[in-house]
């Protein structure tokens, strides 16, 4: 008798009025707590281990296709095969869901970092999806095709987020437009500068149930709901980030709106109530197996 040699797809599925999300992992990353900014790493390590996840913080790295009115959308593409073998596995996924790339027509980037959106291309910088309209903030665009400010990153930045990004575009810079309004049926964006200059959410609307689809509001869930003024080594600009992240956690839980999140603990979808000394309780929602 054989025994489990691997976890099932990474696949779960949500209705929202007449909308379906499939949410669809890329898998995970192990990070440092030197990525994360204005928490010492054994305060970090603390509330990682009370919350019983591992320390140093594994960071869940989530896609999600929305299935309105007959067609499908793309929300982020993974990072393809560029960061290591615990990555790039949406693609299997999103086969084992029974969803052929070729009736997606849209991708909704929340942001052009790698591991959103270096699923556009393959290791030739071929389009992956060569027939989508791609939906990404200018703001975004401009940024990393900004010279001076590529000037002023670390190696690594230059490389990882400037250099990849303008790969992951060229292909699709005739077939891409600014988020703004109704950006597919029931969706519409939703800005949430700070991470990047154009980083953007994605409202999903039916028959009057919501889900906001955040983006990298977090990148470490149970660290930042509870100290929403930590920010990451990625963001360019830290203090939007913490503003916008405060004002998103607050529309979140007073409106008792479900979030989901790229790096949220997979499937991603969660609640948030407010904490009587400040910041915020998380609440992943319950998995649900009649969707």
């Amino acid at each position: 008798m054989s025994t489990p040699t691997a976890q099932v797809a990474g696949v779960y599925h949500r209705h929202f009025g007449d909308i379906v999300v499939s949410a669809i992992s890329d898998g995970y990353l192990d990070a440092s707590f030197e990525f994360a900014r204005d928490i010492a790493p054994a305060e970090a390590e603390r509330i990682l281990k009370q919350a019983y996840r591992p320390a140093p913080p594994r960071v869940s790295i989530n896609t999600f296709v929305i299935h309105s009115a007959g067609r499908k959308a793309l929300v982020d593409t993974g990072s393809q095969n560029s960061m290591g073998p615990t990555l790039g596995h949406m693609p299997k996924h999103l086969a084992a869901a029974g969803i052929d790339p070729k009736e997606i027509d849209t991708i909704l980037l929340t942001h052009m970092h790698p591991d959103h959106s270096n699923g556009l291309t393959d290791a030739n910088g071929a389009a992956i999806y060569p027939h989508v309209e791609l939906v990404v903030a200018e703001r975004d665009v401009a940024h990393w095709f900004d010279d001076g400010a590529m000037a002023k990153a670390t190696e690594r930045q230059k490389m990882r987020f400037f250099q990849w990004a303008r790969q992951q575009i060229a292909p699709y810079q005739n077939q891409r437009r600014d988020p703004k309004g109704e950006v597919f049926p029931g969706v519409r964006a939703v800005p949430l500068h700070g991470h990047t200059p154009g980083h953007t959410g994605y409202l999903v609307s039916s028959k009057g149930e919501q889900l906001l689809i955040w983006g990298d509001i977090v990148h470490m869930p149970d660290i930042q709901t509870q100290r929403p003024e930590v920010y990451m080594e990625p963001d360019v600009d830290g203090q939007a980030a913490i503003a916008t992240r405060k004002r998103t956690m607050d529309m979140v839980a007073s409106d008792r709106l479900l979030a989901a999140g790229m790096h949220m603990h997979f499937p991603g979808f969660l609640n948030l109530n407010r904490r009587p000394n400040g910041g915020y309780e998380l609440i992943p929602e319950i998995w649900n197996q009649a969707f």
